[in-house]
């Protein structure tokens, strides 16, 4: 078994050894990949790379990590043999075994992709100690604080806010048109659980859509799965019916675009580009782009210099992104003003948490303890909100937004 010791010892470079046992704090700022390329233009011979995904490409989550992963491996360089995937693995002790695996066939640094992955990626950072472990939307990287185990996510809150405004301005358009009343500007959302990630998510996007359209409200349903086509477009059905007159979501099929298309009914999507099988009714969609990190992860073993301990990328470093826009179903200037809004996002300009736009049981927000430091009765132990602004993503990269704001109503 080769692990990260042997490869380091191998090349006899001291100094990456001494690097890569260098524990990382949180206030760290993430290196870009191109920080990252500039000093490593050609991959190290025989650096292996592991990634453990929670389902296979048919999962719309997991293809976007997928087709990341590999993006990554053609921008850096590295052959089949110097990367491993495995795919359709649990949030169970599959993963501990999956990661050992890896271990065993000479990976250097392992990446999961799932929240219940977390705690089996810790306890093999635990017994694998010199292989660098790699876990998104996890939680306990900053607690644990184990020299060898990271967390990363994305600032997706700006993503989902972006395409609300796209949502908003279709709204309109569709108030102006005499399609349906301002009273009427309902909006769907298909939900996967009730986690701070997923309210995280919906709030932004709902905040993005009323920023533009200040009558719209939001019904939320959730599967309580990741991953369900007939579920995700079952509750898709039934916002329809119940009158939402567009559909978003955070669940990870075309369950909910197909049952858009079926209806007529306007659809923005998650992680994919969706107009294959919305061509009618696909709006926009908004993603992750995971290839800075994976060649920031790569790079950052291969260099022996530090992995951001908490990478949160945002749409300043292409970390979130929007594509598909279809124009044929867009209002007029969608583009232009998404355009706009990004400007503003980026400049720090708008603020997607404001608290002076959004209230909770009728009463602005001033103070609130967020759960940072999990744990599984969700204690609140951060004070989050800073200068009149809900501080998503400052104090770990994963969501802790979990407030249930006026306007939305879970079904």
């Amino acid at each position: 078994m080769k692990k990260l010791l042997a490869l380091m010892l191998a090349i006899a470079t001291l100094f990456c050894f001494v690097a890569c046992g260098t524990e990382t704090s949180n206030e760290e700022e993430p290196v870009t990949p191109a920080d990252d390329v500039a000093e490593n233009t050609d991959a190290e011979e025989g650096i292996k790379v592991g990634f453990i995904f929670l389902h296979d490409e048919n999962s719309t989550y997991d293809k976007n990590f997928l087709d990341a992963a590999m993006a990554a491996k053609e921008a850096l360089g590295l052959t089949d043999e110097q990367v491993i995937v495995k795919v359709n693995i649990p949030e169970g002790n599959e993963c501990y075994e999956a990661a050992a695996e890896l271990v065993d066939a000479g990976c250097d640094v392992i990446f999961a992709d799932s929240f219940g992955h977390e705690d089996f990626m810790i306890q093999a950072a635990k017994e694998f100690t010199d292989v660098i472990f790699c876990h998104a939307t996890g939680t306990k990287a900053h607690t644990e604080n184990l020299p060898n185990f990271y967390n990363a996510f994305a600032s997706i809150y700006e993503g989902r806010y972006l395409v609300g405004v796209a949502a908003g301005l279709k709204l309109n358009e569709m108030i102006e048109s005499g399609e349906i009343t301002a009273e009427q500007a309902k909006i769907g959302y298909v939900g996967a659980f009730p986690y701070a990630e997923v309210k995280s998510g919906y709030t932004s996007f709902f905040l993005g859509a009323r920023s533009v359209c200040p009558s719209a409200t939001m019904d939320v349903k959730f599967t309580n799965s990741w991953f369900d086509i007939a579920l995700e477009k079952e509750a898709a059905n039934a916002l329809i019916t119940d009158g939402c007159v567009l559909i978003s979501q955070h669940a990870d099929s075309e369950g909910a675009p197909k049952a858009c298309e079926e209806a007529g009914v306007p659809d923005v999507a998650y992680n994919l580009d969706t107009r294959e099988w919305g061509p009618n009714t696909a709006l926009v969609s908004s993603k992750i782009n995971w290839q800075p990190y994976f060649e920031h992860m790569i790079t950052s073993v291969q260099n022996g210099t530090p992995i951001t301990q908490d990478f949160c990328g945002g749409l300043s470093e292409g970390v979130v992104m929007t594509l598909g826009l279809n124009e044929d179903v867009a209002a007029e200037g969608t583009a232009e003003k998404m355009e706009e809004v990004k400007a503003a996002l980026i400049a720090g300009e708008i603020e997607v948490f404001d608290t002076a736009n959004f209230t909770v049981g009728g009463e602005t927000v001033t103070s609130y303890m967020a759960d940072v430091d999990f744990d599984v009765d969700f204690t609140g132990d951060t004070e989050v909100i800073i200068d009149g602004v809900f501080a998503e993503s400052e104090f770990r990269s994963a969501p802790y937004f979990d407030l249930d704001i006026d306007g939305i109503t879970i079904k």
